[in-house]
C-alpha cells in the first residue's frame, strides 16, 4: 500500500519542481529589480512559497485521488494510470500560458494574473491582444518554450504509468484512505488556524519578493472566486459607523464656497480624458522636455493642479473617476457590475439636466470594459465610436487615430446647439503605441514609443484648439484636459504602489476663464474625483450627489486623495503619502516614516475610505 502512495509523493514533487522553474523563470525576468536584493532574501521566497505550492498541488491531486480511492478498494492488484500524465500535460499547458501572460501583466500592472485580467481577455479579445503588442514577443515564446519543455520532461520522468496494490484488511484500507484524503484537505486548507491566503506567501517588505513567493496558478483562483462576491466587504479595517464619519469628516468644510475663474455659468464644456498622460511626460511636472508643448503651454495660461492623482491604474477607473467622481475599489471594478454603475451620477447627468446637448467620442469599441452601458446609462445623448468611422480608418489595433476623433468631434461641434458638453477619450498613447505618422522619438523600444504616441497626441490637441479658435463657439467654451491614468513609463521607475505612480496633470482652458486666473498653478493634493465637484460648482450646479468628490476650488475644502491598485491603497495629503498592501497587510511606502502619528492617522483614513467606498458600492 505505502509503496503505491509513492506514486503521489512523486506527484507532488513534480508540482512542486514545476512551481519552483516557474519561480525562478519569473525572478530572472525581473533581474533588475532584484538586483540590489541579497540572494538569502531571494532564496527566501521558495521557503515562503511551499505553502500554497502545496495547496496548489493539494487541488490538483483531488481526481488522481479521487480515482485512485475507487480503484483500491477493488480487487485489482494494479491499475494503469498513465491518463494522469494526460491530465498533467493539459494541466502543463495550461498553467505555462498562465505563466507568461502573468510575465507580461506584471510588466505592466505590477500585479500578478487575476480575474481582471481574464475578464478583459473574455469579453474584448481584440482589445486584449492589442494591449499585449507591446510585449516582448521572442522573450514570452521563449519562456513558454522553456515551461513546456521542463513540465513535459518532468512528467516523463516522474509519472510512473501504473499503480501495484498490495493485499490489505478492508479496515486498513478505510482507514488509510481516510489519512490521505485528510491529508491531501489539510494542504488545500492549511495547517494553521487561519486557512490559506496570498498572504500566506508575503514575507517581504519588498513587494516582488512577495510576488514572486505568490503561486500563480493560487492566487488566480482565488482572485476569480472572489470577484464573484460583491456582497461581502473585503476592507473591514473598523467599525462601518466610525469608517463612514472618518470620511464624512474628510469631505466636511467649514464653509460652501468656491473661488470663481469663469466669465459665466454657462460655457460650453469639452473633456479631454488623455489615455496614459502620465504628469512624467509633461515639462511643468515630470521635467520631461519635448513631449507634451502644447499641454505645457496651455497650463502657462489656462488654470493648473499639480498636486493630481488618478483614482486607480486602469481606464475604467479613471473615466469613473473623472466622470463620476466615484472611487475605486481596489480589487473590484464598478464597471463589472452595471446595475450598480447605473445609480451613481455623472457629470453630464447634471449636464444634461440643465439644458446641455452632450455627447461622448472614442475612437475604439465603447463595448470596452462597459464604457457604452456608462456612457448611454448617463445621458449622453450622442456616442461617436470606431463603428462610426469608415473601416480605412480603423488603421490602429485599438480603433480610429486620436487625430480623427478629435477632428470628427470638431466638425459636430459647428452644428451642435450651445451649451454643449462633449468628452474626448482618446487612445493612440496606448500599447503597442502605433501611429500612422512618424515617431518623433524613435520606434526601438517602447520608452520611445510611448513618448513619441505622446507626442502626437499632444499635436493633436495643438491642431484642434487651431482650428477650434476659428469657431464662433470657441469663446464661450472651456476646455479640460485630464489623464485616465499614470504609467510606468517613460521613467520606468515607479511601483504600482508609489505615488509617483499615480500624479497626473490636470488643466482648465480657455477663453471664459477670467483673465486673473490665467496662469495660476492650484498646488493642493487633489484627485481626478474632485473633477465632477469642481466643475458643478463653477457652473453653479448642485454636486451633493458627488459624495465622493470635492471641489478643489473651495478655500476651505481639505486637500487629500485617494488611490488603488487591485489589492492595495494610497492616501496622500500636502505632505505626507502612504501606501499600504491589503494583502499582506503592511505599508510599501511611507514619505516620512519619522512622523508615526501623522503616518498612523493617514493610514486610518486611507483604510476607512477603502472600506466606506466598498460598502457603499455594495449597498448600491
Amino acid at each position: 500500500m505505502f509503496k503505491s502512495l509513492i506514486f503521489f509523493a512523486r506527484y507532488f514533487l513534480f508540482w512542486l519542481l514545476y512551481f519552483a522553474v516557474d519561480r525562478f523563470i519569473f525572478m530572472f525576468i525581473f533581474h533588475i529589480k532584484l538586483r540590489n536584493i541579497p540572494l538569502s532574501q531571494k532564496l527566501v521566497a521558495y521557503y515562503h512559497a511551499l505553502r500554497l505550492d502545496f495547496s496548489t498541488a493539494a487541488y490538483i491531486s483531488i481526481i488522481p485521488l479521487l480515482v485512485y480511492t475507487f480503484w483500491y478498494f477493488t480487487s485489482r492488484e494494479k491499475i494503469k494510470f498513465n491518463w494522469v500524465r494526460i491530465y498533467n500535460a493539459i494541466l502543463i499547458v495550461l498553467f505555462s500560458i498562465i505563466s507568461v501572460i502573468n510575465f507580461n501583466i506584471y510588466r505592466e500592472w505590477g500585479s500578478k494574473v487575476n480575474s481582471r485580467a481574464i475578464e478583459f481577455a473574455i469579453r474584448t479579445p481584440n482589445e486584449s491582444l492589442a494591449s499585449g503588442a507591446s510585449s516582448p514577443i521572442f522573450l514570452t515564446l521563449f519562456v513558454l518554450a522553456i515551461l513546456l519543455a521542463v513540465g513535459f520532461y518532468l512528467n516523463f520522468v516522474l509519472i510512473k504509468r501504473e499503480i501495484r496494490f498490495s493485499k490489505t484488511p478492508a479496515l486498513a484500507k478505510f482507514a488509510i484512505v481516510i489519512l490521505v484524503l485528510g491529508l491531501n484537505f489539510l494542504l488545500i486548507r492549511g495547517v494553521s488556524h487561519a486557512p490559506n491566503s496570498q498572504s500566506m506567501a508575503f514575507y517581504s517588505t519588498l513587494q516582488i519578493l512577495n510576488h514572486a513567493s505568490l503561486n500563480t496558478e493560487w492566487n488566480l483562483a482565488s482572485s476569480i472566486l472572489a470577484s464573484s462576491k460583491a456582497k461581502k466587504n473585503p476592507y473591514l479595517y473598523q467599525d462601518q459607523k466610525m469608517a463612514d464619519l472618518e470620511v464624512e469628516n474628510l469631505y466636511k468644510v467649514e464653509k460652501d464656497s468656491t473661488t470663481s475663474i469663469l466669465k459665466t455659468t454657462r460655457p460650453n464644456v469639452v473633456i479631454f480624458i488623455l489615455e496614459s498622460f502620465t504628469a512624467d511626460l509633461t515639462k511643468a511636472l515630470g521635467n520631461e522636455d519635448g513631449v507634451t508643448p502644447t499641454l505645457d503651454t496651455l497650463a502657462k495660461n489656462g488654470v493648473s493642479f499639480s498636486q493630481i492623482y488618478a483614482t486607480g491604474n486602469r481606464t475604467d477607473k479613471g473615466l469613473i473617476g473623472s466622470l463620476a467622481g466615484f472611487p475605486t475599489l481596489g480589487v473590484a471594478s464598478i464597471v463589472s457590475w452595471p446595475e450598480k454603475m447605473q445609480k451613481i451620477p455623472a457629470i453630464s447627468q447634471k449636464l444634461h439636466q440643465n439644458g446641455y446637448q452632450t455627447s461622448f467620442y472614442y475612437g475604439g469599441e465603447s463595448e470596452f470594459d462597459n464604457y457604452k452601458a456608462f456612457i448611454l446609462g448617463h445621458q449622453y445623448k450622442k456616442l461617436t465610436d470606431r463603428n462610426t468611422f469608415d473601416k480605412k480608418d480603423m488603421n490602429s489595433k485599438w480603433g480610429a487615430y486620436d487625430g480623427l476623433v478629435f477632428n470628427r468631434q470638431l466638425a459636430d461641434a459647428k452644428e451642435s446647439q450651445q451649451p454643449f458638453f462633449s468628452t474626448i477619450l482618446s487612445l493612440t498613447n496606448h500599447e503597442p503605441f502605433e501611429l500612422p505618422v512618424n515617431y518623433k522619438f524613435g520606434s526601438a523600444n517602447n520608452v520611445q514609443r510611448f513618448k513619441s504616441t505622446a507626442f502626437y497626441t499632444d499635436s493633436c490637441i495643438g491642431s484642434y484648439l487651431s482650428e477650434a479658435k476659428k469657431q464662433p463657439w470657441y469663446k464661450n467654451t472651456l476646455f479640460i484636459f485630464v489623464a485616465d491614468h499614470g504609467h510606468l513609463l517613460p521613467k520606468g521607475d515607479h511601483e504600482i504602489y508609489e505615488p509617483q505612480r499615480y500624479h497626473i496633470p490636470l488643466i482648465l482652458y480657455g477663453d471664459v476663464i477670467k483673465d486673473d486666473f490665467k496662469g495660476k498653478i492650484v498646488d493642493k493634493t487633489g484627485s481626478q474625483q474632485d473633477l465632477s465637484a469642481t466643475l458643478l460648482a463653477q457652473l453653479k450646479i448642485d454636486s451633493k450627489d458627488f459624495k465622493w468628490s470635492k471641489n478643489l476650488l473651495n478655500p476651505y475644502s481639505k486637500h487629500f486623495a485617494y488611490f488603488s491598485w487591485d489589492n492595495g491603497f494610497g492616501f496622500i495629503n500636502d505632505r505626507h503619502a502612504v501606501t499600504f498592501d491589503n494583502v499582506g497587510k503592511s505599508v510599501l511606502y511611507n514619505n516620512k516614516p519619522e512622523d508615526a502619528k501623522q503616518t498612523n492617522q493617514i493610514l486610518n483614513s486611507g483604510k476607512a475610505y477603502i472600506q466606506s467606498t466598498y460598502q457603499h458600492f455594495i449597498n448600491l
